[in-house]
């Protein structure tokens, strides 16, 4: 599932590398899926931890 959702966020991004990108990415693809998506709270809270996996263990960095 994760994968989906890193996936899906460098989709939205127009296949940037994670790397180049930071909080603001993540919020506006946030936004994106609460707003546009209308997705659940419990599938936000996946695709959010998914976003901080990638950047915490695969990137090596960190966002608020």
């Amino acid at each position: 599932m994760y994968l989906r959702w890193i996936a899906s966020y460098i989709h939205f991004h127009d296949k940037r590398h994670p790397a180049s990108m930071g909080d603001n990415e993540v919020e506006r693809y946030l936004e994106y899926l609460v707003l546009k998506q209308d997705v659940a709270t419990r599938t936000q809270a996946t695709a959010l931890n998914s976003l901080s996996f990638l950047y915490k263990h695969i990137i090596k960095k960190s966002f608020r």
